[in-house]
């Protein structure tokens, strides 16, 4: 790792830390889960014999089921205080995982309650199934959209989205609204928890009316304001090293966004085939006055197409998201690590972060460091220190471990470490500054591979 500055700014205090909201709100989500387990608790008597046991245990797989889909739609609401406060790539993984129980609860109640019907009835569990779908009222629906949100979770499977494109694991994501739409009715009319019963019926009602308000808001009122009032545009694009371009865009009052260094925005570029899909790119500059800045590195289709983009193509934006900025400083020392192009939030926050700060730049060849000119004037300009870990002459990758890290950087775990890059990358380092000693909560790190 070669050394290109070492100068250090004047001592800052670090913030006062914020209080994460993530342990209450995982609080109240299983204290969610625990209520609907007590409505099936006190509306069941005996439970007699095998059909019994069976269809008692599907009742409450379909109720922890239709619990799980409205915390699922939710956690895909935008909701700012999750975005910011805790971060999108750690909602990201709660609703990975909520997807996950999802399904499973889902499979769990069909089996489960067809098996105890067919038991019941003493009928075949083919001739019970067939019953139930065309016979039961809101079955069908309920079918299609167990089918679809069971089609979504085999596509956000990791081993199947690594072999589609984000445009398709994208719009198939979206069915998750149908199909939850589709199941909602089936969970009053069929069942037993809230037959006769007005306050969990409207309890249930309340929960997913809730959760429609969070998404229409966030993830359509809000974006809709935000564009209207600000106006952005492609104001030009810019080549920083192979393959990976900047796009500047142009807006209207953009001080009153609220963004902070670090921070990204989903992006649709309209009228140049970019528009189909919304996808996160960081702001690679703090805000300058009407300008945002992104810097994009050719990956898939949609980065591919941004070098074509045109001077005044209408831009939309939602945003800002993402929790990887100053506020979750805690000490005076800091050292930012980026791979590749997770450079770009990281020379935002290299230009603004407070107190003593270090950046360590990951990339094969001195070519590939984009924005590597900005970077070291920012260094000269504030005393900050930069360092690039590049491959030898012989192609060999440089060794951050954790031996290797804590010799460079004396101190390490007294640093907040700030992480961005691929996610093979990501996931290494941050196993090495684990056991080079850097505790968890000072190492913050975001990604959008999720």
């Amino acid at each position: 790792m070669a050394a290109v500055h070492e100068r250090r700014t004047a001592r800052a205090a670090p913030p006062a830390s914020r209080r994460s909201p993530a342990l209450p709100l995982l609080a109240l989500l299983w204290a969610g889960a625990a209520a609907v387990i007590a409505l099936w608790w006190t509306d069941t008597g005996s439970v007699i014999g095998a059909a019994g046991w069976l269809t008692g245990a599907g009742r409450i797989a379909g109720l922890l089921c239709g619990y799980a889909c409205a915390v699922l739609v939710g956690l895909m609401a935008r909701v700012p205080v999750l975005e910011v406060r805790i971060g999108s790539d750690r909602v990201a993984r709660w609703h990975a995982m909520a997807g996950r129980y999802t399904v499973c609860l889902l499979v769990a109640h069909v089996v489960l309650i067809l098996a105890g019907y067919a038991a019941q009835d003493h009928a075949s569990l083919v001739r019970e199934t067939v019953t139930v779908v065309l016979d039961y009222p809101e079955m069908l629906k309920a079918t299609a959209g167990g089918a679809l949100l069971c089609a979504v979770g085999v596509a956000s499977a990791r081993a199947v989205r690594r072999r589609t494109s984000y445009e398709f694991w994208y719009y198939l994501h979206l069915l998750t609204y149908a199909a939850v739409f589709l199941a909602f009715f089936h969970q009053l009319a069929l069942g037993d928890d809230f037959a006769g019963k007005p306050a969990a019926t409207a309890a249930w009602y309340a929960l997913y009316l809730g959760v429609a308000a969070l998404v229409g808001w966030y993830r359509i009122l809000a974006p809709v304001r935000l564009n209207l009032r600000h106006r952005l545009r492609v104001e030009s694009v810019h080549r920083e090293a192979p393959g990976v371009y900047s796009v500047v865009v142009r807006g209207r009052r953009l001080d009153e966004l609220g963004v902070r260094p670090g921070q990204f925005f989903r992006w649709r570029f309209l009228g140049a085939g970019l528009g189909r899909t919304s996808t996160p790119y960081s702001l690679s500059a703090p805000p300058h006055g009407d300008l945002l800045r992104i810097t994009v590195k050719a990956l898939g289709g949609h980065s591919a197409a941004v070098p074509l983009l045109r001077p005044g193509t209408r831009v939309w934006a939602e945003g800002p998201y993402g929790s990887l900025t100053a506020d979750r400083r805690t000490a005076h020392r800091s050292l930012l690590i980026a791979g590749g192009v997770g450079i770009t939030p990281l020379r935002a926050l290299f230009e603004t972060l407070p107190g003593d700060v270090t950046l360590l730049y990951r990339a094969r060849t001195a070519e590939d460091l984009a924005l590597g000119g900005e970077l070291e004037a920012i260094a000269r300009r504030r005393g900050a220190a930069v360092r690039y870990a590049l491959n030898g002459a012989d192609g060999a990758r440089p060794a951050l471990t954790a031996g290797a890290l804590r010799a460079a950087f004396p101190g390490l775990a007294g640093h907040d470490i700030y992480l961005c890059g691929p996610q093979g990358f990501a996931e290494d380092v941050y196993a090495q500054l684990r056991a080079a000693g850097v505790p968890d909560r000072r190492i913050h790190h975001e990604s959008f591979e999720l």
